[in-house]
C-alpha cells in the first residue's frame, strides 16, 4: 500500500511575497486536508549558513544573494505563520534547489516507508521543478498540486504544469487531489 507525504516547500516570509492572491488560503486548506486524512506533512525550509560558507560563488542563484538573507537570524526564512509546522510535523532544511539537498529528507520518508510524494511550494520553477524530477529519478511516484503551487512567472508555471511535469508524474488541482483521499 502506498505511504505518501506532503511536502510543503520554501513555503518561508520571504517567499510568499510571490505568491498570487489566495494562494496561502488555498494552501492552508491542502494541509488541513492532509492532515485529517492522516497524510505524514514534511516543510522543507530554504536556510544557508551564517555567511553563506555553503555557497559555491558559481551557483547563479545562491551566490547571488546578500549574506545575511535565508540564514538562522534572517526573519524571512521562517515559514510563514498561517501555514506553520503542527505538533510533530517534521521540517526539514534543504541548503540548494531540491527538497533533497543537503539534509537527510530521503532517509525520513524511507524510515516511513514514503513512496508517494505530493509537492506544493514556492516556486514551480525552483523547489518543485527540482524535487519532482529528483523524486522521480528516486522512484517516488510524484503528484504536484498545480494550484499549491507558485512562481513568479506565471506561463513558466503554466507550462512547467502541462508540459512537462504532467509527463513525468501526475498534476491535479487541490480539490482534485482532496477528492482521491475522500
Amino acid at each position: 500500500m502506498s505511504r505518501t507525504a506532503l511536502l510543503a516547500m520554501d513555503l518561508q516570509v520571504a517567499t510568499a511575497r510571490v505568491a498570487p492572491d489566495g494562494y496561502l488560503p488555498r494552501v492552508v486548506r491542502t494541509l488541513e486536508t492532509a492532515r485529517t486524512a492522516g497524510v505524514l506533512v514534511v516543510h522543507v525550509a530554504l536556510q544557508l549558513r551564517p555567511g553563506h560558507v555553503d555557497v559555491h560563488p558559481r551557483n547563479k542563484l545562491f551566490g547571488a544573494l546578500p549574506a545575511d538573507r535565508f540564514t538562522p537570524d534572517d526573519p524571512g526564512v521562517a515559514i510563514h505563520p498561517d501555514i506553520a509546522p503542527r505538533g510533530d510535523e517534521i521540517v526539514v532544511h534543504k541548503n540548494r534547489i531540491s527538497a533533497f539537498a543537503g539534509n537527510d529528507l530521503r532517509q525520513i520518508l524511507d524510515a516511513r516507508d514514503v513512496d508517494h510524494l505530493v509537492l506544493i511550494g514556492i516556486a514551480t520553477s525552483g523547489i518543485v521543478l527540482s524535487t519532482a524530477l529528483q523524486a522521480i529519478d528516486l522512484d517516488y511516484q510524484v503528484t504536484v498540486l498545480s494550484d499549491a503551487c507558485a512562481d513568479s512567472d506565471p506561463e513558466l508555471h503554466d507550462v512547467l504544469l502541462t508540459k512537462l511535469l504532467n509527463r513525468r508524474g501526475d498534476v491535479l488541482t487541490t480539490e482534485e487531489w482532496a477528492a482521491t483521499l475522500a
